[in-house]
């Protein structure tokens, strides 16, 4: 039986290396993938999922009006297993047209992405996929103190911490700092 899996994390934790790998790994067993990630995050080029570590593959792009089931019912016939980079960025709506591509096609999903936005609030595709998905798995990675990171920062150009802006925003090691919850607060200006 498909199931739909949510893999989340922190920014920098290797979620990307992960579902590169993961692919790669089908592929060589002569299994095809099919790979999806947002349209609006092109730091690697449009259509392209990458890692900080140097590896990339071209992937179909979503937004958030795509219809996901439809998509891959129509490309991703004979697909072994779909991966979806950047999973923070869907919808609740797409989220449940992931779990009927693992129910009714009986494709494996496997969703990638951010937890929570750097406010410490879930992002609406990973409230949704947290929810739904049929197995969550946790990617970790760690604060600068050494404890395991489950928050993230975003930093002006002089390095403080903000605490307000866009939910989204695009940008990697130049912008987002992991921290666990304590370095977080204290970043933040909560009481510590």
């Amino acid at each position: 039986m498909a199931k739909l899996y949510f893999h989340y994390s922190t920014m920098n934790a290797g979620k990307s290396t992960l579902l590169l790998q993961a692919s790669y790994n089908y592929r060589e067993r002569g299994m095809a993938t099919l790979l999806l990630t947002a349209a609006h995050d092109d730091r690697a080029g449009a259509g392209r999922i990458a890692s900080r570590i140097g590896i990339s593959d071209d992937a179909l792009t979503f937004t958030p009006d795509t219809d996901l089931f439809a998509l891959i019912r129509d490309q991703g016939r004979g697909a072994a297993c779909v991966f979806l980079d950047e999973a923070q960025f869907l919808t609740e709506t797409q989220v449940w047209q992931l779990a009927r591509v693992a129910d009714d096609l009986g494709q494996p999903v496997m969703c990638y992405g951010l937890r929570v936005d750097f406010r410490g609030q879930l992002f609406p595709g990973s409230a949704a996929l947290l929810a739904l998905a049929d197995d969550l798995r946790e990617v970790r990675t760690i604060c600068h103190c050494g404890r395991k990171a489950t928050m993230v920062v975003r930093q002006d150009e002089q390095g403080r911490a903000l605490r307000e802006g866009a939910q989204v925003q695009i940008g990697g090691n130049e912008t987002y700092v992991s921290l666990c919850r304590r370095h977080w607060r204290q970043a933040m200006g909560e009481e510590a």
